[in-house]
């Protein structure tokens, strides 16, 4: 026999096999043709699907819906997602951002009309909506408020030891944003925190760094419990605080330092018994500051007597390794956790931004059982303000107000977006694999559907199967770009 002749039918199945693996190639979740819907004629119902979300990093499709893809058990060779509903983790508080008075300042910029259709947007239960479920507030000011105050300022050289100019008028627009807010979605959760006390209760005097003077815990202890009722009268319910703001960084304006063995003294001898005395059911949590520091918050947990008094430990990550969340969860189990903030810059971009956010906000943070995700600032004007002096110049919001009647939804929209909008308050993790260059978290909801959140990272399309209770979809995903499937 010739070696040099192929066989005519030896030539038919090296070409099927070619056309086989173009064909895998081209398939991703824009163009979901190995998961074509049934052909004509065959049963629909014989197929569960799954609805498809897609972002892809060089902002071509946002947060956009694909085909469906179907669950019809084909055999390949790819990596598959196995899920597993059986393995439970933590329950989710929500997704969201901090709604910073500067925020509420340029939002209340839009027209009435523009202004309703962007809370809908943010807040509602409507499919047009991303569903944001979870909000963080500041006590007072933050850097990203047009000016530095408290709610008992007093002259220089005076004191309120009793608060008797106790007083929340300066945030008055914030609260009547979150009664708007609130009759769109009753059911937000709210964590607060100050970037800085009354500065007569502080050490140097000023509204930058400093610490707490001894003698006035009780007095500070007192100035939250005033918060969380003078709130809870105007409607707003505060499901949990933390102490201070990144306690270890005083170089923002405001801010105030704050050592774990202080704010450990703090909750355990005045905090703490505060909210029991006054039967205040708002959770204490700790920290709130990078993953770089996690003997932070186990130094106070350490401590029985103060750690009765703590829901859990919060964080951010600009500088560590999220992990460290996973590692606090071990060591003290019964514990929650929580991520708080994470900025993107004016000068990054969103392809950078997506991807980082996605692998270490959303499905890091996530997978090292925090409660929340939350996103930093929920928006700003075109020139990134307002901001206080000495505040940060480079947030840029989720949102950008550009004029009374128009906004753009920002990078920071479409990272919570992508969970927000699938993933509801009381939603819990499960188990989900992570093959190759996959980064993945699943959740099973309340409504009993999986929810499944899949990123990208690599250059190259990825093929891979999705499989949960014994049935497989196949799909792929772009490179640099993140889906959210549902089924």
């Amino acid at each position: 026999m010739n070696k040099n002749k192929i066989l005519p039918n030896k030539l038919f199945f090296i070409g099927l096999s070619l056309f086989s693996m173009i064909f895998c190639q081209n398939n991703n979740v824009d163009d979901q043709s190995s998961n074509n819907p049934p052909s004509s004629g065959e049963d629909n119902s014989a197929y569960a699907t799954a609805s498809v979300w897609l972002t892809k990093a060089d902002e071509t499709i946002k947060l956009q819906k694909q085909t469906d893809i179907y669950f019809k058990n084909i055999s390949n060779n790819y990596q598959t997602i196995e899920i597993d509903a059986a393995q439970k983790y933590q329950t989710i508080d929500g997704f969201g951002y901090t709604l910073t008075g500067g925020s509420v300042q340029v939002i209340n910029q839009l027209s009435a009309y523009k202004k309703e259709e962007l809370l809908q947007n943010l807040f509602s239960a409507n499919e047009n909506s991303i569903g944001v479920s979870y909000l963080r507030l500041s006590i007072g000011a933050s850097d990203l408020n047009a000016d530095v105050f408290s709610y008992d300022d007093m002259p220089a050289g005076q004191t309120d030891p009793t608060l008797a100019n106790f007083s929340l008028s300066k945030d008055q627009a914030v609260i009547d944003m979150l009664k708007k807010i609130l009759s769109i979605n009753p059911n937000i959760k709210i964590i607060a925190t100050p970037w800085s006390p009354p500065v007569w209760m502080k050490d140097n005097g000023s509204s930058i760094g400093g610490s707490l003077k001894p003698e006035y815990y009780n007095v500070y202890a007192q100035y939250f419990v005033k918060y969380i009722q003078a709130m809870k009268a105007n409607g707003i319910t505060i499901d949990a605080i933390t102490p201070q703001n990144e306690p270890l960084h005083p170089g923002n304006n405001p801010s105030m330092y704050m050592t774990s063995a202080q704010q450990g003294n703090f909750i355990k001898n005045n905090l703490g018994p505060a909210f029991q005395a006054a039967d205040i059911k708002t959770k204490i949590i700790l920290y709130d500051h990078n993953c770089d520091k996690p003997d932070y918050p186990m130094d106070i947990l350490a401590d029985a007597d103060a750690a009765k008094y703590v829901d859990g430990s919060a964080f951010h990550l600009y500088a560590g390794n999220i992990n460290v969340l996973g590692n606090v969860h071990l060591a003290y189990p019964n514990k929650n956790l929580y991520f708080t903030e994470q900025w993107t810059g004016s000068n990054s971009s969103f392809s950078g931004d997506l991807i980082w956010h996605m692998k270490n906000v959303i499905i890091g943070s996530m997978r090292n059982w925090s409660k929340v995700a939350l996103e930093w600032n929920l928006a700003n004007d075109a020139s990134f303000n307002p901001h206080t002096t000495g505040g940060c110049t480079e947030c840029k919001g989720a949102i950008t107000i550009t004029s009374g009647e128009a906004f753009t939804k920002n990078v920071a929209y479409y990272i919570i977006g992508q969970a927000s909008k699938f993933v509801p308050q009381n939603s819990q993790r499960i188990a989900s694999t992570q093959p190759g260059t996959l980064s993945t978290v699943a959740f099973t909801r309340p409504d009993g559907k999986i929810a499944l959140i899949v990123l990208n990272e690599g250059d190259n399309t990825e093929n891979f199967n999705i499989k949960y209770n014994s049935k497989t979809a196949t799909t792929s995903l772009t490179g640099k770009s993140v889906a959210t499937f549902v089924f």
